[in-house]
């Protein structure tokens, strides 16, 4: 029963992510069948000829005919009758006027103005708009509770869909007319203080050698720089390679071997705490490769003392490979140069990504330290500094460059691994965050309204899944206004991390107008998104939460091939085998 009931949201969140801007479409353009029907006293009238017609038949029908036109002739003259009194005995500005004895209502126009000239002797008499039965109002429509209580819904959803739509429009407008906010861009020369970086690996033999070698290189004091590798539990050649890089740099790396424990990357950040030494810990993920100059651009924002974590800008390295890792690099580029680098701007809360990022020891220890209940520790982390009075900061130039997924499968892992971590953290801290007094109104809508990225696919399924069914009960919306917002706010939030416009505005910050011809192809980026993440959705809630199943950790595939590692300082050092206790 439950693998049937997720194969429906799983078949119903794809085929409405692809059929709800259509449906909703039709809202715009045709209306219900019994807004096209006449009023219902003249149907009434046309239905009851009909039947007199029929039940007459045909060999009468002449002289029906015929009593008919003589019948209506007469009612004619009498009308004109009527209508002539009726117009002598009413004032110049009336509107209406009652027709004696016939039931009928006569709505004129006034009178025309005698103009002064003595030669004007002659007028036309007030014209005759409509005559009409006078009918009372149509009663409002009775629908039954159930379809009360959708229509109730559709609009609840509706409202929000519109919500999340303002504010994606928000955002793009804010990067394309305000001034861009980096306060701390302009820090180069400065007493650095002590820095503890820390590399996750867990099996990154094919790139943990390329992240080592750019940190060894970086322009950071050595003497304030500590690197420490945590290999976690793998099982491949990545403690070889840490341990190679160990003997040909010695002095500078200091690896941490972790071969139990509980698996996940805050569970074993939690544990390499212990390898920290000063006040600010940067983290970065094996495949990620910084520049030169990008230690000492995350440690900057560290001298204001409110600061309590940093995140940079993520790059595809491997953005060329495929259609797939187009459409990511695009997906990348709208949500850190716009959305990201928009919450700067605004006085907002960008989020701390969990690589090409920093935190402060005193924040984290303040914060209650890395919690490895939750997949999604950096939105965790976030949202914890944030109760706590903490600021977190934007770094657009701070550009880092990573491998994003080049298999569809590879990316469905990841995106639903994303989705339920970030739901967790929304279950976790929404009530919290909405009535802690630290944070002012703005703010605390805007991280209210993150907090919620993830369930907007799942909210777009039931939005279509709802107009289908009021559409086919012929219940009509103020009429079709509902709709045309639902339209405008499925065109416009088409997209996980970023709506359509967003990547377009991203673009062109960026420079790079080709790409735009990618932009149609986003949607089957969404679809696949969509389905991935009511998946994820329904297994959080169903396996992870009612069932209490233990978090599984997905980890994301490499496709780098591995580099010649090093020369040893010495011809013939060992490598060393045998890790430093933890």
């Amino acid at each position: 029963m439950a693998y049937r009931m997720k194969q429906a949201v799983l078949a119903t969140t794809a085929w409405s992510s692809v059929c709800g801007l259509v449906v909703c479409s039709l809202g715009l353009w045709g209306t219900p069948a019994q807004a096209l029907t006449l009023t219902p006293a003249l149907g009434q009238v046309q239905a009851e000829q009909g039947e007199a017609a029929r039940v007459a038949g045909e060999p009468d029908r002449p002289a029906a005919q015929h009593a008919s036109k003589a019948k209506a002739k007469a009612s004619a003259q009498s009308r004109r009758g009527a209508v002539h009194a009726a117009t002598l005995a009413t004032p110049v500005n009336a509107q209406e006027a009652e027709l004696p004895d016939t039931g009928l209502s006569l709505a004129m126009s006034p009178a025309p103005t005698l103009p002064d000239s003595a030669d004007a002797v002659l007028f036309r008499a007030p014209e005759v708009n409509a005559l009409v039965p006078a009918l009372p109002p149509p009663p409002e429509p009775e629908w039954p509770l159930w379809l009360e209580a959708v229509r109730w819904a559709f609009l609840v959803v509706v409202g929000l869909l519109a919500v999340y739509t303002v504010r994606h429009w928000l955002f793009t407008m804010n990067r394309l007319f305000a001034r861009t906010r980096a306060p701390y861009v302009d820090i180069v020369d400065a007493t650095w203080p002590q820095v503890t970086v820390f590399i996750a690996a867990h099996n990154e033999e094919a790139v943990i050698a390329g992240c080592l070698e750019a940190l060894l290189d970086v322009d950071y004091p050595r003497d304030r720089l500590r690197i420490v590798p945590v290999n976690d539990r793998s099982k491949d050649r990545t403690r070889e390679i840490i341990d190679h890089y160990v003997q040909a740099y010695p002095g500078r790396i200091e690896p941490f071997h972790r071969t139990s424990g509980k698996p996940g990357k805050a569970a074993a950040l939690k544990d390499a705490m212990a390898y920290a030494q000063g006040d600010i810990v940067l983290v970065f993920d094996a495949d990620y490769v910084p520049g030169k100059g990008l230690l000492k651009q995350l440690v900057a924002p560290f001298f204001d003392p409110e600061v309590g974590a940093v995140m940079g800008r993520v790059v595809p390295v491997n953005a060329g490979a495929n259609l797939l890792t187009r459409l990511l690099d695009l997906e990348r580029s709208a949500g850190y140069q716009v959305d990201q680098q928009a919450r700067m701007n605004m006085g907002l809360v960008p989020q701390y990504g969990g690589t090409v990022g920093g935190i402060r020891c005193s924040a984290l220890a303040a914060a209650g330290g890395w919690h490895d209940d939750i997949l999604a520790e950096d939105t965790d982390m976030t949202y914890r500094l944030l109760l706590k009075g903490w600021k977190t900061v934007y770094q657009n130039r701070s550009e880092c460059y990573e491998e994003v997924p080049q298999q569809w499968a590879v990316r469905i892992r990841q995106i639903k691994r994303w989705s339920k971590g970030h739901n967790q953290a929304m279950m976790r801290h929404a009530r919290r965050l909405l009535t802690t007094s630290r944070v002012d109104g703005h703010t605390k809508l805007d991280a209210f309204l993150l907090l919620g990225v993830f369930m907007m696919p799942v909210v777009l399924a039931v939005a279509a899944v709802l107009t289908l069914v009021l559409y086919f009960a012929n219940v009509t919306l103020m009429p079709s206004v509902a709709l045309a917002v639902l339209a405008v706010a499925i065109y416009s939030s088409l997209g996980n991390f970023a709506a359509f416009f967003q990547i377009a505005a991203s673009v062109r910050l960026d420079g790079r107008h080709r790409r735009l011809r990618l932009l149609p192809f986003n949607t089957l980026g969404f679809v696949v998104s969509a389905t991935a993440i009511a998946d994820a959705t329904w297994d959080l809630f169903y396996n992870d939460w009612l069932r209490q199943r233990e978090l599984v950790w997905d980890k994301t595939a490499r496709y780098r091939t591995p580099s010649s590692l090093p020369p040893m300082p010495a011809a013939g050092a060992a490598i060393q085998t045998t890790p430093k206790a933890a």
